[in-house]
């Protein structure tokens, strides 16, 4: 379940460090510099409109089905003619790569309370791997055969994914027998009565956008003439940060042991100094440094804040799941949107000043949960 998760996911994130070499084949394209956003809109359409399907139907089917979808969206990538049509085929892609929040709950439903966090850690490593890995795959592969093999290579591997699941999940009985309708609906009582559903939500969004602020720019960054580097080395930061992968299990294990509103407050603090790192340290060390950081922050945070998730409500976790990941990766897509803005503006030290300033939203909130918790448990 972690490696078709991690299969999953990697799809959304192969055109950062691509960016670069999808423009130049699309000169005066304006359109080409929305493609991170697109992905991440349509994940969270996707999040939002696919995610819930796993309360109410076999999940083992749903995601072989969306993996076979998934596949036909990178075709469509591969074999796009223009910026626009690769833009429409990236919403495509971000909405079926979805089925890796299929997973994720389904690891939670299987796993005993006292042993989430580590399960919810175990899977989410997988997840890091796709994240970060794709990124030095697609850096690779953009520079030596071209953006479009990428697609062409991810459209099999999303269907030995699916073949996979369909062999080793267990069938799964749907917790709740209503209409899709009435599923959606559901959501909007679930933010209005569970604030730590709502906190936990805003936190993530915050960190996730601070995150994907430095991977949107890095690709460009690193082809300013002080660094002269390519795609090939901008995918090459995802095997430095995945440092996350092996920091997941533990944030869980903490989560498990200590509380994971305290585990997600160090790790949002930790995404503040990372970004520190990146504003006054203007060498490919200083990167280097605070990519590790980054990731290592924004992965407790995250493995924390869906333990709290998680542990709310059994029978709606797939609808939890869409509710938190849909506000994450709307984050994520303000996060894209502001940066390629910031650094039109004002080039690295604007992009620096606006994913710093996220992180210590994110902060400052979870800081605020954090002592409703303390409070709530001396009350009690």
């Amino acid at each position: 379940m972690a490696a078709a998760t991690g299969v999953a996911v990697a799809n959304i994130y192969y055109n950062q460090p691509m960016l670069g070499v999808i423009q130049a084949e699309f000169p005066g394209q304006s359109a080409t510099g929305l493609i991170p956003t697109a992905t991440q809109i349509g994940y969270a359409a996707g999040l939002f409109l696919l995610v819930p399907l796993g309360d109410m139907m076999d999940r083992r089917r749903l995601i072989v089905g969306q993996f076979a979808l998934l596949a036909a969206a990178l075709v469509l990538a591969a074999l796009a003619p223009t910026g626009w049509a690769l833009v429409a085929a990236s919403l495509l892609v971000g909405a079926t790569s979805t089925v890796a929040q299929q997973i994720i709950p389904f690891a939670a439903l299987l796993a005993s309370p006292e042993r989430r966090g580590q399960t919810v850690g175990t899977i989410m490593s997988g997840l890091l791997c796709g994240l970060l890995f794709s990124r030095t795959l697609a850096g690779f592969v953009a520079t030596h055969a071209g953006w479009r093999e990428m697609f062409w290579v991810g459209s099999p591997v999303a269907i030995i994914a699916g073949l996979t699941m369909a062999i080793a999940l267990p069938r799964s009985h749907p917790y709740v027998a209503m209409p899709y309708s009435s599923a959606l609906r559901s959501m909007i009582h679930l933010w209005r009565n569970e604030p730590s559903l709502r906190s936990a939500t805003v936190v993530q969004a915050a960190l996730f956008a601070s995150f994907t602020v430095f991977w949107t720019i890095l690709a460009l960054h690193l082809q300013e003439p002080r660094f002269a580097l390519g795609a090939d080395i901008a995918g090459l930061f995802g095997i430095v940060g995945a440092v996350g992968i092996f920091a997941a299990p533990l944030a869980g294990r903490l989560a498990d042991q200590r509380g994971p509103a305290r585990v997600a407050l160090i790790g949002a603090a930790i995404t503040c100094v990372s970004w520190i790192i990146f504003g006054f340290w203007g060498s490919v060390i200083g990167l280097v440094v605070g990519v590790v950081i980054l990731d290592v922050g924004v992965t407790s945070a995250l493995i924390s804040n869906q333990h709290i998730v998680f542990g709310l409500h059994p029978e709606a976790r797939g609808r939890l799941n869409t509710i938190f990941m849909t506000g994450m990766f709307l984050g994520g897509s303000v996060g894209s949107a502001g940066a390629t803005f910031f650094w039109s503006q004002g080039g690295w030290g604007a992009v620096s000043i606006f994913g710093a300033g996220l992180a210590v939203v994110a902060a400052v909130l979870q800081g605020f949960s954090h002592r409703r918790t303390i409070n709530s448990d001396l009350g009690g």
